[in-house]
């Protein structure tokens, strides 16, 4: 596993104090999509179709990223901000968040969160697919990465028709899984701890969603005020 991280540039409001490492080489490594997307794993057919033959030397890869002690971090610039991924590593509190921020805002929104206590979706399936395709810049200009880093956060019941070929093509060129369209179509059904989310766009723009653990469904109790539900939105928007 290459180890040439460098300091990443810019850090979300909030992991001032926190190991934060860009690690742009690790989407070139095969290995680190196995555990990358193991949170949206629900079953063990789904479990065999990611992992396959490559089970041990995965978990191998990504005992030896723990132990390294920094925090790695991918970035995806939008029109209106920029997109976070960090894995934070160790024993203490192991997991992925998914954060969004924008000029002049005062802290970075959890999207989502993968761990022991999951928060999500955050991203609709045409806001996922926008932010893979819409600017250069960030850790990886290639959309197929984008994709993959930004999946876990994604929860949709209105996938359209072509998503599983596009993420079955995202998992060909940057995987090594021996069948990318079954994993796609297994991923795209179950969609990770939340399951899939209806999404709906208020009258003031806003799309929000009726998910229970998402921070974007209004009705939730620890939901986001309107003010922070249309910012986010507008973020989003390409």
């Amino acid at each position: 596993m290459a180890d040439n991280a460098s300091s990443h540039p810019d850090r979300p409001p909030g992991y001032d104090d926190d190991p934060l490492t860009h690690r742009p080489e690790l989407v070139d490594q095969p290995l680190f999509w196995l555990g990358h997307l193991y949170s949206m794993v629900e079953d063990e057919e789904t479990e065999e179709l990611l992992f396959g033959a490559d089970a041990d030397a995965a978990d191998d890869f990504h005992q030896r990223l723990h132990e390294n002690g920094a925090w790695p971090t991918f970035t995806v610039p939008l029109t209106g901000g920029r997109l976070y991924v960090v894995h934070r590593t160790g024993d203490d509190d192991p997991g992925t968040d998914f954060l969004l921020h924008g000029p002049g805002w005062d802290r970075a929104e959890p999207l989502a969160c993968v761990d022991g206590h999951f928060m999500g979706p955050g991203l609709s399936w045409p806001e996922l697919v926008a932010a893979a395709d819409t600017l250069p810049g960030g850790s990886t200009d290639d959309p197929d990465s984008r994709l993959l880093l930004l999946l876990p956060a994604f929860g949709d019941s209105a996938v359209p028709d072509g998503a599983a070929e596009r993420l079955a093509a995202a998992l060909r060129s940057r995987t090594g899984v021996e069948d990318p369209d079954a994993l796609a179509a297994a991923l795209l059904e179950r969609q990770g701890p939340w399951g899939p989310v209806r999404w709906t766009t208020t009258e003031d723009g806003s799309r929000t969603n009726d998910g229970g653990w998402s921070s974007r469904n209004p009705g939730n109790h620890f939901a986001w005020s309107p003010e922070r539900l249309s910012r986010v939105s507008a973020a989003l928007t390409p």
